[in-house]
């Protein structure tokens, strides 16, 4: 299937699909114009672009499908042009800068429809956070007109927020007043924890729909700067040479085409050419392959630039980050995720050591980034994650942190044949490389931060740990031998089906991310579960439901009683 022709909502076996890959041919609401160090993204929705029907994209409005061309244009600003270190972002309507999500949408969809586009464009904006605080692309809010829910948080995820002073421009985050739910991209957390704004203001602020002009949003902090609609310009200019400054991307390097990706959706699952993932509808488990490189991946810059988006440490970024919003979508009831690797572990240790010796090269580093981005989704998907270290698996590295991101490990022993027997192997990867949202490594979120246990791993690295070391270090968490492997992991896995979902994801969301909070672990642990029961309360959703009758002229019905 083909990106640039294919269309976002698509059929497949009578179900209703959708595929997160696109081009900027095909884009319908943003346009991404660069020139030398700047990069422009004009928000101008299509009214009639909608990725579903039955609503218009009014007011500069969005959906699922303008956040897909969002992440797909933030990731060609990442590769394609390398020599950016400040995107702008603006609006191509008058008086109307971006009015959030879609509420019509919003109204007509389903539970799981809001929560995982919620959930998206949390990650979207998170992945503007992420490549600004590690590879150095910057971000400004120019906001011009209204600018308020979804609007002003995709303006909070920007480093500087700056703001026309015309007596009309307005922030706000109107969803408590107006829908009776809560912001839905962070931006309760964003305004407390980023912006600092004071509680009590913030209280004002999450509960006043009118929203807040320039003077009063920067003397609450609101934003950054603001300007007379005459001197706006040389203000935005200011910003974005002062944020080109704190850039940490590099001058004059030659980007490289972010090419289609190739993938086969069928009955079976979705296949890509470095992951894999059959999908049991009937037993609710997707099975997912990732297959280590079949030859030494290219190992100087030069060689890396020469294969661009073919680099398989890339590839494996992107096809492993599409299969994840793939499956989160699609596949609804497949609440159990078994992620298997196979091939040869020296492969993925070379690639590691490539990733390593090089990681201040611009390419290099973007993959890096991809890479920690994927894996950060991983970690907050709401499935079960079952990791299977069995015979042929080569988690080593790199592949490891994707068992480190699941519920529970389990690794075959072969005590009659431990020559046999898989291994995981530790390496730098493993220790720094990809951060988890909570700011630790996935190593140190396993045994809460414990420096002797993590000093021991480190001194462990490029070993090769069979099932009883792997235990006895806490590396897994149970090691059937071969008489007891299969039924071992058909009755877990059965087991695990039966229970709850709803259950499931709040144990698993609690237990995921223990210790210290950041910013984002706030946004997807409190925001996910306060959303999840706002939105099927009938205050937001019944038929008398704020969020139901927005529009209508009628007046919400609440219940009153406090729970």
């Amino acid at each position: 299937m083909n990106a640039m022709t294919e269309p976002l909502l698509f059929q497949q076996g009578g179900r209703e699909l959708v595929r997160f890959a696109t081009h900027p041919s095909k884009y319908q609401h943003w346009t991404l114009s660069v020139e030398g160090e700047v990069a422009r993204l004009e928000l101008d929705i299509n009214e009639d672009g909608g990725i579903k029907p039955g609503y218009k994209l009014k007011l500069n409005s969005y959906d699922l499908g303008v956040d897909i061309e969002l992440h797909d244009a933030i990731n060609r600003v990442r590769f394609e042009h390398p020599s950016v270190k400040v995107v702008v972002f603006e609006s191509g309507k008058e008086k109307i800068w971006c009015s959030g999500a879609n509420i019509y949408m919003l109204g007509l969809s389903t539970h799981g429809w809001k929560v995982n586009f919620c959930k998206f464009t949390n990650e979207t904006r998170n992945g503007l956070e992420d490549s600004s605080r590690n590879d150095g692309l910057k971000s400004i809010a120019a906001v011009t007109g209204a600018c308020a829910g979804g609007g002003y948080e995709l303006a909070l995820a920007c480093d500087r927020i700056v703001m026309v002073d015309d007596r009309s421009s307005t922030v706000s985050l109107p969803e408590v007043p107006l829908l009776g739910v809560l912001p839905g991209t962070g931006g309760l957390t964003r305004v407390t924890d980023k912006r600092k704004v004071r509680r009590d203001l913030a209280d004002i602020f999450c509960t006043t729909s009118e929203g807040v002009r320039a003077d009063r949003a920067k003397d609450w902090k609101l934003i950054d700067g603001l300007a007379k609609p005459q001197q706006f310009a040389q203000l935005l200019a200011t910003e974005i040479e002062a944020l080109k400054a704190q850039s940490t991307r590099s001058t004059g390097q030659k980007g490289i085409e972010l090419t289609p990706l190739s993938v086969t959706i069928d009955e079976a699952g979705y296949h890509y050419s470095t992951v894999d993932a059959k999908v049991d509808r009937a037993a609710r488990v997707a099975t997912i392959t990732v297959s280590a490189p079949t030859a030494a991946v290219e190992s100087t810059p030069q060689a890396i630039e020469a294969v661009g988006a073919n680099w398989w440490p890339l590839t494996l970024a992107r096809e492993l980050d599409d299969l994840i919003l793939n499956l989160r979508t699609n596949e609804l009831e497949t609440g159990t995720w078994v992620i298997q690797t196979r091939g040869d572990a020296k492969r993925v240790v070379q690639a590691d050591a490539v990733l390593e010796a090089h990681k201040d090269h611009w390419l290099v580093k973007e993959t890096i980034g991809a890479l920690r981005r994927t894996l950060a989704r991983l970690d907050v998907t709401s499935r079960s994650l079952i990791a299977l270290v069995d015979a042929g698996s080569c988690f080593a590295g790199t592949f490891y942190e994707l068992a480190l991101a699941c519920d529970r490990i389990y690794m075959l022993d072969l005590p009659d044949a431990p020559d046999a027997a898989p291994a995981l192997q530790l390496n730098a990867a493993n220790f720094g490389r990809y951060p988890v949202v909570n700011g630790l490594t996935r190593l140190q979120t396993r045994f809460c931060e414990d420096a002797a246990t993590i000093a021991q791993l480190q001194g462990l690295q490029d070993s090769a740990l069979r099932a009883d070391q792997a235990l006895g270090l806490g590396l897994v968490t149970l090691t059937p031998d071969d008489i007891d492997w299969d039924d071992e992991i058909r009755i877990m896995l059965e087991e695990r089906a039966s229970l709850s979902p709803d259950a499931m994801t709040g144990l698993e969301a609690s237990l995921r991310f223990p210790g210290k909070e950041t910013m984002e672990t706030r946004i997807f642990g409190r925001l996910s579960a306060w959303q999840n029961w706002i939105f099927i309360r009938p205050n937001a959703v019944g038929e008398d439901g704020a969020l139901k009758l927005f529009g209508t002229g009628k007046k919400a019905k609440f219940d009153w009683k406090r729970v």
